[in-house]
């Protein structure tokens, strides 16, 4: 059903560009903001306790993190199917919804390069799970409610994987790519949950630099849907087994 070299070499850039679509999202204004409470809350404590790196805090608020991650992979991985799917279904225009998709990530590329805004990218919807604080359950719970309700706010970045995962022409593939891009987003999480008192310096100098993030994200995407709309992701594919032959043994 998922096909057969799920993960292979010409795999690799897209997962990569996944990966790091995931970082991004994670650093994004309405995510990054909200981790210090949104892990206090999961794991039952405060933020002070977490800032004091009590063990008796981490354990709890570590357990929390790993749920809300498996709650938010579910959904990606859900996206990821019915990209997927999608493009099985619709294999023979699959280049030109390449291109219809590669315009409209350069056009939220350029949303976040601040050339215009779109208004609907800059509300964000948040579902209510009631009082599930400090369960593994009520954090899985929280897990999903963040997948849908930060939706607007992901939406770029989001769509874009979502688009090469439709791409991809393979449900195996398109579910791997939606898959590293949760790891991308979800692995921070574990780390801030892990180690917050060392990373809380971090953390502040990137709220102070959001503008910048949101803007070298912007250039991305746009560089991302420009080659889509050209067809030259898969020429950079093969580029990078050009340049880094190694590769080619992965798969």
């Amino acid at each position: 059903m998922f096909g057969i070299d799920i993960i292979d070499a010409a795999f690799l850039p897209a997962a990569f560009a996944a990966f790091v679509a995931g970082v991004i999202s994670f650093l994004s204004p309405c995510v990054l903001p909200i981790v210090p409470p949104y892990l206090a809350y999961m794991g039952g404590v405060t933020v002070s306790e977490m800032s004091a790196g009590k063990a008796a805090a981490r354990g709890p608020v570590l357990l929390a993190a790993l749920f809300f991650v498996l709650g938010l992979s579910t959904v990606f991985l859900l996206i990821g199917l019915g990209a997927s799917a999608l493009g099985q279904a619709v294999g023979s225009w699959r280049d030109e919804l390449g291109k219809v998709a590669g315009v409209v990530v350069m056009i939220f590329g350029a949303h976040f390069l601040g050339i215009y805004r779109i208004g609907f990218l800059d509300r964000e919807f948040r579902l209510e799970t009631g009082d599930q604080g400090g369960s593994a359950l009520g954090a899985y719970l929280l897990g999903l409610a963040f997948a849908f309700g930060w939706t607007p706010c992901l939406g770029p970045v989001l769509g874009t994987i979502a688009s090469l995962a439709m791409a991809e022409g393979s449900l195996g593939r398109g579910m791997g790519l939606l898959g590293v891009y949760a790891a991308g987003l979800g692995l921070p999480f574990l780390l801030v949950a892990a180690f917050f008192p060392a990373l809380g310096g971090a953390m502040a100098f990137m709220r102070r630099n959001m503008g910048r993030i949101e803007k070298i994200s912007g250039l991305l995407l746009w560089t991302v849907g420009l080659f889509m709309l050209t067809g030259q992701l898969s020429d950079f594919s093969f580029w990078i087994l050009d340049a880094f032959p190694a590769l080619a043994e992965f798969g």
